[in-house]
């Protein structure tokens, strides 16, 4: 069961405004990073997506070595490094570096989904992960060797009837925690399967969480090292003084999700003031104000209660906030003033949070 205060964690896409370089926006998550780490949240994520105009987040290692380094305490990883992407002794190899170079805080989130176009898939895969529906079908056998090539005894791999030791790492003292992140109940069956951690990412579908979470746990085959089920989910946020800053700077966000849903191309976030003057077609209002109801939107006291009743509706000890409010035509390009509002005026409302 929950807690009555839920740890409070945070997923970046490292969003790219329109009046930001690429450089602007990693400076902005290196920032957002830290106020994380001060404000006592619990873990800080970041997400793959490729050749998105909108989203910086392109390579969760090399900005999990980033944001690690700028940072004290706060366990930093992805979600998620999407498998189907990369060679599995690749992604065990970075994950074991960073786990050697930063013990104790690195987590690898997988994720089964190419993050990206198809085309931009098949350059990834190509020559990586494997070509075609290959890597995606092989999931599973992936993902149980990359937990093994971390480990200091490595993996057992057959090449012409012999048997070879591989390993990820010279010598692993410790490895980094693994969980699986789905939108559907494949991963959620896979990770019960397999007794590892899982995350449901709420933020981005919204549908099926509770029949997720519960497949996930009634399924659940313990394992040595989680002996029992562990989840949480995630949730876009919004958070200012007042609810109607807090509608403001949530709007660019909301009309880069219309976009998506629709069928159109992202392109960089759009500026508050740039999304408060485009007009929103009559048809498709229904759709903006359906995905406003499922993200926690408005000042502290509201958006504390909003998180801390998800917690105990999904059974969770753990919500995970995206934040998702934008910023002003005024402020730095290479900082995000609103994003880091969210991150403190939440975990103050909230009070003292585990950690």
């Amino acid at each position: 069961m929950t807690s009555e205060v839920p740890a409070l964690s945070v997923l970046d896409l490292v969003p790219v405004r329109t009046n930001q370089t690429t450089g602007d926006a990693v400076n902005a998550s290196r920032s957002l990073a830290k106020v994380a780490d001060a404000e006592g949240y619990r873990r800080y994520w970041v997400a793959e997506h490729h050749n998105m105009p909108a989203v910086a987040a392109t390579n969760p290692p090399v900005m999990i070595s980033l944001l690690a380094a700028a940072t004290e305490r706060i366990r930093v990883g992805s979600g998620g490094v999407m498998l189907p992407n990369h060679a599995p002794l690749v992604v065990a190899e970075q994950f074991a570096l960073l786990e050697a170079a930063f013990p104790g805080r690195i987590d690898l989130g997988i994720g089964r989904a190419p993050g990206t176009d198809p085309v931009t898939s098949y350059a990834l895969r190509h020559g990586a992960g494997g070509v075609g529906d290959d890597a995606v079908e092989r999931f599973p056998e992936y993902v149980e060797n990359i937990v093994a090539m971390m480990n200091e005894a490595g993996v057992g791999v057959s090449v012409a009837g012999r048997s070879h030791e591989l390993r990820a790492t010279p010598k692993a003292i410790s490895r980094a925690a693994v969980w699986l992140l789905g939108s559907s109940d494949y991963s959620a069956r896979l990770a019960a399967r397999l007794g590892l951690p899982y995350v449901f990412a709420h933020h981005f579908s919204g549908n099926g969480t509770a029949e997720a979470l519960e497949l996930y746990r009634s399924t659940y085959q313990p394992s040595t090292e989680h002996p029992e089920p562990r989840t949480f989910l995630t949730v876009n946020a919004a958070v200012a003084e007042t609810t109607e800053e807090a509608e403001q700077v949530a709007l660019p966000q909301l009309l880069a999700m219309l976009t998506l849903r629709t069928g159109g191309r992202l392109q960089p976030q759009l500026l508050v003031e740039e999304a408060a003057a485009t007009e929103i077609p009559d048809a498709h209002l229904p759709l903006v104000e359906a995905m406003r109801r499922r993200w926690v939107i408005g000042e502290p006291s509201t958006a504390a209660k909003q998180v801390a009743e998800m917690a105990a509706r999904f059974d969770v000890d753990e919500v995970m906030v995206h934040p998702v409010a934008g910023a002003y035509a005024a402020e730095s390009a290479d900082a995000a003033p609103a994003r880091e509002a969210t991150l403190r005026l939440l975990a103050q409302a909230m009070g003292p949070i585990p950690t």
